[in-house]
C-alpha cells in the first residue's frame, strides 16, 4: 500500500495556492493550473504545506488522496520551475524546424509533417536534430512529445526515428544470407 499522500506538500516561495471548495488552484511565476478535488478526498492548506487525508477507509478514497497528493506535487513543480522533454531526431536527412505555432518535421516521408504546437507548450529546436518540449503541466509535456515521437518511433535496426534523449534503443542484427 502505497503511503505517498501521508507526505505534505511544500508550496515554494512565488507560489499561491487557493482552494476554493473543490478547485485547487496553483498560481506561480510559470502559469497556473487548476484540479478538481474528488469529494473522497480532503485537503487543508497550514503556512506552507498542503496536506491530503482519504475521507474514509475505502480503497478507491486512499488511491484518490496518493493521487490527488502526486497530481499537486506535479502543480507546484511545474509553475515554480517547470517540465521539459528532450527529443533527438536520427537518421540521414531527417530534421526539425519551428515556424510559428508549429513544428515542421522532415522525416523521410514523402511530405513534411508539420505538428500544431498546443497552447500552454513551448517547442524549441537548438539543432537540427534536437527538439525540447517545455511548458508548466507535466502531463501535457509528454504527451506532446510522446505525439512527436509517434511520428517516427526509433527502429531497431539503424536506429533511425526519433527518440527520448534519455531512451536507450536496443539494436538487432541483421539477416545473413
Amino acid at each position: 500500500m502505497s503511503r505517498i499522500a501521508n507526505y505534505p506538500v511544500q508550496i515554494p516561495k512565488g507560489v499561491e495556492v487557493s482552494l476554493d471548495g473543490t478547485t485547487l488552484r496553483v498560481k506561480g511565476g510559470k502559469g497556473e493550473l487548476s484540479h478538481e478535488v474528488h469529494n473522497l478526498v480532503s485537503v487543508t492548506q497550514e503556512e506552507g504545506l498542503l496536506r491530503f487525508a482519504a475521507n474514509n477507509k475505502s480503497k478507491a478514497a486512499r488511491a484518490l488522496s496518493g493521487t490527488t497528493r502526486a497530481l499537486t506535487q506535479n502543480m507546484v513543480t511545474g509553475v515554480s520551475e517547470g517540465f521539459e522533454v528532450k527529443l533527438d531526431i536520427i537518421g540521414v536527412g531527417y530534421r526539425a524546424a519551428v515556424q510559428g505555432k508549429n513544428l515542421n518535421l522532415t522525416l523521410g516521408f514523402s511530405h513534411p509533417v508539420n505538428f500544431a504546437i498546443p497552447e500552454g507548450i513551448t517547442i524549441e529546436t537548438p539543432t537540427q536534430t534536437e527538439i525540447v518540449v517545455k511548458g508548466v503541466d507535466k502531463q501535457l509535456v509528454g504527451h506532446v512529445a510522446a505525439n512527436i515521437r509517434a511520428y517516427r518511433p526509433p527502429e531497431p535496426y539503424k536506429g533511425k526515428g526519433v527518440k527520448y534523449s534519455d531512451e536507450r534503443i536496443i539494436r538487432k542484427e541483421a539477416k545473413k544470407a
